[in-house]
């Protein structure tokens, strides 16, 4: 193969990662006429698609009987709570809701996965993990009852939470308003930085993991991957807790840190990580680095940048966009230390929001300055008509023209300022002198065409050259002041 044929096929392979791979043969056979390179790029794309099924469809999925070989009927006992009926399973093992009948009251019983405690040294982590869960006390956090153990089964009881989870909100399609974004994202900070001031690291934070309450309540569920760092908090470990196995990766792909993926260790600031995509994914329904395949996925969630969230979603506030895309930068330095400084961010950027003030004024004198373009076209027309001469003819099309260009730019950026209002200053800038240009010059051809009726006409000269005065004035005094007020004291300087 030449190396002009080796670069197109790196040129389609990579172009086809970006679609889907049911329409690949189609895309492929338009796109590639030479049958060599559509082979080679046809293997590649199946090489591709089988070195990462794995990742998109676990082996849990396919051959459940791996988890455990038997499961637990109705009725069964664990101790005191009785087996009601299974809830789910995954990857550790199976869920069920169960009756507790010393409270009274209905738990979830996770029955963990017997290659999960046939270790003795692994045995004694879950049992370290399971009681540093336990004293997670904070109201978003699944609360952890007991561990029982049972002969040489493992089993954590939790609070049961009945409700649905943010996966299931994220694939209904309706989109969040922005103040449901800013309280879930603050609400699930709240919940991680209790856990990171305690010294536990969630690690597996995705939407599955997150319900919510028929009361509307969040609750992160889950804590069999944590991470326990005594020197964290209060949480008494022992070094063994921060054991992991080389080489072996903790958690789901799509939404582990980039040192994750490499195998390095994990602290709060992976978490940060897996928060910043769930919040992104949640508020505009997109994985920030969704790709046609998982191994593609991953490949981004380490080579590239996700698209800024304040254009996928320009309805949420810039600040809170902000604190998103802090949180997905590749090196862990570069993100929030913790879930607590994100909280913080996010507190600061939900104020920021609430005194940001209203647009009302500065949207009304926009709508009154167009008007006065339809009013001054208007004026200059009768003066044609009265005064016929060449000099009205063209200061009537000078003002014509003037009125339909100022009016397009400030209907652009009332239009930004419902669809995007981050980028409205950035626009207003782009388009303040152009604006000051047009009103001045549109005021100056007003008094201009005025003086034409002064002989004859007094009054109505005087009247139109207090017309042209007042465009005048309402752009040097007026508008830098509306402008400033809404969108800042620079702003209003027309820099």
């Amino acid at each position: 193969m030449t190396p002009e044929q080796q670069a197109r096929v790196r040129d389609l392979f990579e172009a086809a990662l970006d679609r889907e791979p049911a329409g690949w043969d189609a895309w492929l056979a338009a796109q590639a006429s030479d049958a060599e390179v559509r082979d080679e790029v046809r293997s590649l794309l199946d090489h591709h698609s089988r070195a990462g099924a794995f990742l998109a469809d676990p082996i849990v999925s396919r051959m459940p009987d791996l988890l455990a070989d038997r499961g637990l009927e109705p009725g069964a006992a664990i101790g005191s709570y009785t087996i009601v009926r299974e809830l789910g399973r995954g990857g550790m093992g199976h869920v069920y809701l169960a009756s507790d009948a010393r409270l009274g009251r209905t738990v979830a019983v996770k029955a963990l996965a017997p290659r999960l405690t046939r270790d003795p040294s692994h045995r004694e982590r879950l049992r370290r993990e399971a009681r540093a869960a336990a004293g997670l006390t904070h109201p978003g956090i699944c609360t952890v009852y007991a561990l029982e153990e049972i002969g040489d089964e493992l089993y954590i009881v939790t609070e049961f939470v009945d409700g649905h989870t943010l996966r299931d909100e994220i694939a209904g399609g309706a989109r969040p308003s922005a103040n449901d974004v800013v309280r879930t994202a603050r609400d699930l900070a709240s919940a991680l930085a209790s856990a990171h001031a305690s010294g536990v690291t969630h690690r597996d934070l995705k939407p599955e993991n997150v319900m919510r309450t028929t009361d509307g309540r969040l609750k992160i569920l889950d804590f069999g991957l944590a991470r326990i760092d005594p020197l964290a908090g209060p949480v008494s470990a022992g070094p063994a807790a921060l054991a992991t196995l080389p080489g072996v990766l903790i958690g789901t792909p799509a939404y582990m840190a980039p040192e994750q993926l490499n195998g390095q260790p994990a602290d709060a600031r992976a978490d940060v990580f897996a928060l910043g995509v769930l919040i992104y994914e949640y508020a505009c329904g997109v994985h920030p680095f969704s790709a046609s395949t998982e191994l593609a996925r991953i490949a981004r969630v380490l080579e590239s940048d996700a698209r800024p969230l304040e254009d996928r979603c320009p309805h949420l506030p810039l600040a809170i966009a902000e604190v998103v895309g802090r949180s997905l930068r590749k090196s862990p330095a570069e993100r929030y230390a913790n879930a607590g400084e994100m909280l913080a961010a996010l507190d600061h950027g939900a104020a920021a929001v609430a005194r940001r003030p209203s647009l009302t004024w500065w949207r009304t004198h926009q709508l009154v300055i167009m008007a006065v373009y339809v009013m001054a076209s208007d004026v200059a027309w009768n003066l044609k008509e009265s005064f016929v001469s060449a000099v009205s003819l063209w200061l009537f099309i000078a003002i014509g023209i003037a009125a339909a260009l100022g009016g397009i730019v400030r209907g652009h950026l009332l239009f930004t300022a419902r669809v995007n209002r981050p980028r409205l200053l950035q626009e207003w800038r782009r388009t303040a002198r152009l604006n000051l240009v047009v009103d001045l010059l549109m005021a100056a051809a007003v008094f201009g065409d005025a003086l034409l009726a002064v002989p004859t006409r007094a009054l109505w000269a005087m009247l139109t050259m207090a017309f042209g005065v007042a465009i005048a004035l309402a752009a040097l005094l007026m508008e830098p002041a509306t402008t400033a007020a809404a969108l800042g004291e620079d702003a209003g300087s027309r820099s």
